[in-house]
């Protein structure tokens, strides 16, 4: 086995993470949102928190699949397309993610370090 195989199977496993993150995450959330809306007296708010949480298991398990593509074109195929690739997939997840920070919390990411940091956001 030589060591592109192993770096091979070990971005399979990677991916099987990202996936795993997905559907389970999405699972838990959908099923903690139902439990919730049977047994909470007071439902306001809950269809936001469930996007809130789905959009949080989403930009992790994104991210953990990024590592497994940006390790496969950087150690196993380094070839001109292959990074083309990767570039477009990394253009889209950093638009996805900005949009899905959006979504979440209804500002864009770098007010949400101003705020946190007790600084004043511009914009």
């Amino acid at each position: 086995m030589t060591f592109s195989h192993y770096i091979e199977d070990v971005v399979q496993v990677i991916e099987g993470i990202g996936v795993a993150i997905l559907v389970i995450g999405g699972v838990w959330v959908l099923a903690r949102s139902a439990v919730l809306y049977v047994f909470r007296r007071e439902r306001t708010g809950l269809y936001n928190e469930c996007r809130r949480h789905l959009g949080r298991v989403l930009l992790l398990g994104l991210e953990v699949l990024i590592i497994a593509d940006i390790i496969r074109t950087v150690i196993v195929n380094q070839s001109p397309s292959s990074v083309a690739v990767l570039a477009t997939i990394v253009i889209v997840r950093i638009l996805l993610s900005f949009s899905l920070d959006v979504e979440i919390y209804g500002q864009w990411p770098w007010q949400q370090a101003g705020k946190k940091s007790g600084g004043k956001s511009t914009g």
